[in-house]
């Protein structure tokens, strides 16, 4: 995949600076993740594939599937249709959440509870991170109810454990080192 970041990038970073400078971040990141979705549907990777579907219709048709598009995401269609460059649009739209949230100050958290969080647990939860990672936390909540009881964090490459399964784990290991 390193060498699909490669060539999504410099258009990562080129649309990231044109919906800055227009204060859009927020309108370019809907359009990307829709823009990406639409390129990963099977129909239109066979689409992608066919070189009897030109430049600027698979440009027109990935603008008209993904609905209503910032001003100049026609142009950036249009130039990554002509440079062959489509099927790179899911890591473009991930590389440029990641220099969004970098913007922004703030990083996604994986939390995984035993039983389902309510509104008040998951607000705590989510306080306490963002103090102890001193940056704005995006929690993605889901269940697992084989951790028994509590719940797995992962920042970045780090990862809290406090989970009832976790601690038994980490209880075996020592008694049979």
């Amino acid at each position: 995949m390193a060498e699909l970041s490669t060539i999504a990038r410099p258009y990562a970073e080129a649309v990231f600076a044109l919906a800055d400078s227009a204060g859009a971040l927020s309108q370019w990141s809907d359009a990307l993740s829709r823009l990406a979705a639409v390129a990963q549907a099977p129909e239109m990777a066979q689409l992608l594939g066919n070189p009897g579907v030109t430049d600027a219709q698979l440009a027109n048709l990935l603008a008209a599937t993904a609905g209503e598009l910032p001003g100049e995401a026609a142009q950036f269609l249009q130039i990554l249709a002509t440079n062959k460059r489509l099927p790179v649009l899911p890591e473009i739209a991930t590389l440029y959440e990641a220099r969004k949230a970098e913007r922004e100050g703030a990083v996604d958290a994986q939390i995984v509870s035993a039983f389902p969080l309510d509104g008040t647990e998951l607000a705590s939860l989510v306080a306490d991170l963002e103090r102890r990672f001193k940056r704005k936390i995006r929690p993605q909540v889901s269940v697992n109810p084989e951790l028994i009881g509590g719940a797995r964090v992962q920042v970045g490459d780090q990862v809290i454990d406090g989970s009832v399964r976790g601690k038994l784990d980490a209880m075996r290991t020592q008694l049979t080192a």
